[in-house]
C-alpha cells in the first residue's frame, strides 16, 4: 500500500468542487460536490440515532434501492435536521437539480447536510449553488481541496487521505475525505464521510467492507459524547482501475480492506484530534483483555470520560481517574491486575503497577501529557485482546464554542 497526496479526486473518474453558496456562513465556501464520470457501486452507514437528518433519510434510500449512484453534494452551516417534510422535500429539490446539472437520474444522488439544527435550509441559494458546482468541478488535487474545506463547519483543519494498492494487476486508489469536531460519538461511522475509489467490486462486499470496517476506526472515536442526527459515511467505486471485478474474499479483498481500512482510520483519528477546543489527540490503546468487545468498551471508556479528558487538558497525570474509567466501562475484571502507562513522542513511563500508583516522576509526566498527541496503553493481564479508542482533550474553549453555536 502506497500512500499518496490527495483526496475524493485520488481516483480515476471522479471530480470535485467547493463554493460559497452563502447558505449561512459568509464569505466562505459551503457547498462541495462529488461527481464520478461513471456510474457507481455504493454502501453506506448512518447514524444510529432514532432523531436523523432528513439527508440521511433520502441517502439510506439510495444506497438501499438505486441502481447506482453518480454525486454527492453537500451543504455546511444547516444540518436540515428536525425539518420535517420540508427538509425532505429540499433534498428531492437538491437531488433533482444536480440530476439536470449533471444529466443523470435523481436517485443517483446523494445528498449531506452539516451545521445547525432545526432551521430549514434557502432552497433557492441551494440552487444556485448546484448550478456554481457544476460549473466548477474538476478532476484536480485543488478541486479535491476545495471540496472538503466547503464542509468545515467548527473544523479547523481539511481532513482528507489517500492510497493505492494492486488489485488482479491494476493500481487502484482509494481517497476520502471528512468532516467533524463536534457532535462526535459515532453510532456508525462519522459527522460526514466520502471515500471514493476506482476498484471494480460488488455492492454486496463493498457494503460489507465498509460495515465491518467502522466498528473499529469511527465508531472507536468520541469528542463530546454526542450521537450526531447527521452521520454519514459513504462509499462510491466506479471501477475505472479496470482490475477484474471483486466478487469474493480472496486477497484481493484484502488488500483493499486493508486500504479501506486506512483510509477510515487516518480520517477517524484526524477528527479526534480536532475536537473542537482540542489541544492534543488522546489515544487509549487496551492490551491482553480477555476478548476484542472487553478491550473496545474499555479503551472507549477511557477517550469517553469527561475526567480524563480534563487530565490530558491539564498535561496531570491523575491514575484514579482512568482505573475509574475503566471500572464502570461494564466489564467484570480485577483491578489489581491493572498496569498503565503514559506515552508519547517516543517516551513511555509506566504510572500504575497492579492497580496501583507507581512512584514516577511528576514533572516527566507531565512532560509527556503537554504532547500533541498522547497515549494511554492499559495492559488488563487477561488474554490476548486489543482494542484502541481516539478522543481529545476538554478545554474551556469546547464551552465557549457551543454556548453560541447557533450564532
Amino acid at each position: 500500500m502506497k500512500i499518496i497526496e490527495g483526496g475524493v479526486t485520488a481516483a480515476a473518474g471522479f471530480e470535485a468542487a467547493g463554493v460559497e453558496a452563502d447558505i449561512k456562513y459568509k464569505n466562505r465556501k459551503d457547498m462541495s460536490l462529488i461527481y464520478s464520470r461513471v456510474p457507481c457501486r455504493a454502501a453506506g452507514v448512518f447514524t444510529g440515532n432514532v432523531v436523523k437528518a432528513a439527508p440521511v433519510l433520502w441517502d439510506r434510500e439510495v444506497v438501499a434501492h438505486s441502481p447506482y449512484a453518480q454525486a454527492v453534494v453537500v451543504n455546511a452551516g444547516i444540518a436540515n435536521a428536525c425539518t420535517g417534510k420540508q427538509g425532505y422535500e429540499c433534498c428531492r429539490q437538491t437531488a433533482q437539480k444536480a440530476a439536470q446539472e449533471l444529466d443523470i437520474p435523481e436517485d443517483a444522488v446523494l445528498v449531506a447536510s452539516t451545521g445547525v439544527i432545526g432551521w430549514q435550509l434557502p432552497v433557492d441559494r441551494i440552487m444556485a449553488g448546484v448550478e456554481k458546482l457544476v460549473r466548477a468541478k474538476s478532476d484536480t488535487p485543488e478541486a479535491g481541496q476545495d471540496a472538503v474545506e466547503a464542509m468545515m463547519t467548527t473544523d479547523t483543519v481539511p481532513k482528507q487521505a489517500a492510497v493505492q494498492i494492486e488489485v488482479g494487476g491494476k493500481t487502484v486508489t482509494v481517497g476520502g475525505m471528512c468532516k467533524g469536531s463536534g457532535m462526535i460519538h459515532p453510532d456508525m461511522s462519522t459527522m460526514l464521510g466520502f471515500i471514493t475509489t476506482d476498484l471494480a467490486i460488488s455492492r454486496e462486499l463493498l457494503q460489507e467492507a465498509l460495515s465491518e470496517d467502522v466498528v473499529d476506526t469511527f465508531n472507536m472515536i468520541s469528542v463530546d459524547g454526542d450521537t450526531s442526527t447527521n452521520d454519514t459515511l459513504v462509499v462510491l467505486a466506479n471501477g475505472l482501475a479496470g482490475n477484474p471485478e471483486i466478487t469474493e474474499k480472496n486477497a484481493d479483498y484484502d488488500k483493499f480492506r486493508e486500504a479501506l481500512g486506512y483510509i477510515n482510520m487516518t480520517l477517524a483519528k484526524k477528527m479526534a484530534g480536532d475536537g473542537e477546543g482540542a489541544t492534543a489527540l488522546f489515544e487509549t490503546k487496551v492490551i491482553h483483555a480477555a476478548t476484542k468487545q472487553e478491550a473496545r468498551r474499555l479503551s472507549k471508556s477511557v477517550i469517553c470520560s469527561s475526567l480524563t479528558k480534563a487530565m490530558i487538558c491539564g498535561h496531570d497525570a491523575n491514575v484514579g481517574r482512568i482505573m475509574c474509567a475503566l471500572g464502570y466501562a461494564g466489564v467484570d475484571f480485577d483491578p489489581e491486575q491493572v498496569d498503565i502507562f503514559c506515552e508519547s513522542d517516543g517516551n513511555r513511563m509506566q504510572i500504575c503497577k497492579g492497580g496501583m500508583l507507581t512512584d514516577y516522576d511528576e514533572a516527566e509526566a507531565t512532560k509527556i501529557l503537554s504532547a500533541a498527541e498522547v497515549r494511554v496503553l492499559v495492559d488488563m493481564h487477561r488474554g490476548e485482546a486489543e482494542a484502541v479508542a481516539w478522543g481529545c482533550d476538554l478545554t474551556y474553549d469546547y464551552v465557549k464554542i457551543n454556548a453560541d453555536y447557533r450564532s
